[in-house]
């Protein structure tokens, strides 16, 4: 095998699939390597863990078909540590395999290719396929996978929900204390339910770059694909039922409040800091005889703190949540105001964007 590529690109080919090559103590060793396959010209860079592959092809300007497998993280942090802009000479003499590079020389101990695990395919013909565009798509995960499970007793809640209805592919998740919702395409023809770990969906949010536009999703009955440019992340899909987590949210609220988005958070911060000892229980108080929104510690050996904002309240509601629920949930929202929506102390309170109504997260009230 002989291939000749740009150190730039090579440097940052190895450093997305190396994320996903195991530790030094997995059952199989192979699965620490990164698989180099030349075929045609085309080159292709592999890791997986068994659970998540990762592919990227990158160009070349000179090569010989072949492939090896070499330890990913070694060759990544080499490539990472070359001059810029040089070109890359990587050939192979059994399973020595040597990289060179204007003055730079090294030779890895290789490994033959058959003992890597062979990668399962997906049959895009049959696949399920949705394309959005990148920055749409790092929106909507972003907001819901902050309330997924990592509770491995339950592993349906661990995962990201991709599911259609009326036409529209939502993605949601829960930890069964709060569920968020994401209104991810809208007018889409196909139909999934499909929950997709969260751990593969990180790694997917890490390789996102600017220089690509759209993303592709495939699913088939077991796995899904992400294409992103030249890189393609699968992921085996989590065999569960996911909740019938519509019947949780609140048909409508009983009161809403209008809160900046900023105050409210530095509010709930400050609530925060006095919280610690009683799991970050705090208080929520709407009051119309003050005209104010109350955030307010639960009395502590800590001490306790309340702060008041100023807005139009309708109707006297208090509520107690934990305060890092609720970080989390204004964190995901976009835009300057929040609207809170209560249907009494013991019902989920609904977070939203001030005008927006793709994306609601709501929130389990704990016991008072």
């Amino acid at each position: 095998m002989e291939l000749e590529v740009d150190s730039g690109k090579l440097a940052k080919a190895l450093s997305i699939v190396s994320r996903v090559a195991a530790s030094s103590k997995a059952t199989l060793p192979i699965l620490n390597n990164v698989l180099i396959r030349v075929d045609e010209g085309k080159v292709s860079l592999t890791t997986t863990n068994l659970d998540m592959a990762v592919v990227d092809f990158i160009p070349v300007s000179e090569s010989k078909d072949g492939v090896i497998t070499v330890p990913a993280r070694l060759l990544a942090e080499f490539a990472a540590n070359l001059p810029k802009k040089n070109v890359v000479k990587i050939t192979t003499e059994g399973t020595k395999v040597n990289v060179e590079s204007k003055g730079y020389k090294s030779t890895l101990n290789g490994a033959v290719a058959d003992d890597f695990p062979e990668l399962p395919g997906i049959e895009e013909s049959a696949a399920v396929k949705f394309k959005m565009g990148v920055d749409e798509f790092k929106v909507g995960i972003n907001q819901v996978i902050v309330a997924s499970s990592n509770d491995m007793t339950r592993p349906a809640l661990t995962g990201v929900y991709f599911n259609t209805a009326d036409g529209v592919l939502y993605v949601a998740a829960t930890d069964g204390y709060r569920l968020a919702e994401r209104e991810l395409i809208r007018k889409v023809e196909s139909e999934i339910k499909a929950i997709v770990p969260t751990n593969s969906l990180s790694e997917v949010l890490r390789t996102l770059s600017d220089d690509v536009e759209e993303i592709e999703i495939l699913f088939d009955e077991t796995q899904v694909r992400f294409r992103i440019g030249e890189i393609e992340i699968t992921s085996k899909l989590i065999d569960g039922s996911f909740p019938d987590y519509r019947q949780l949210i609140p048909k409508e609220s009983e009161a809403e409040v209008l809160l900046n988005k900023a105050e409210l958070v530095r509010v709930t911060k400050l609530a925060a800091l006095f919280a610690r000892e009683v799991g970050g229980s705090i208080v929520l108080e709407a009051k119309t005889s003050t005209g104010t929104f109350a955030v307010g510690s639960v009395a502590n050996e800590y001490g306790e703190n309340t702060s008041e904002i100023e807005t139009e309240i309708v109707k006297d509601e208090r509520i107690t949540l934990n305060s890092r629920f609720l970080i989390d949930a204004l964190n995901a929202l976009d835009e300057e105001k929040v609207r809170l929506g209560f249907t009494g102390k013991v019902s989920p309170i609904i977070v939203k964007n001030e005008k927006s109504q793709r994306y609601t997260h709501i929130i389990m009230p704990l016991k008072s």
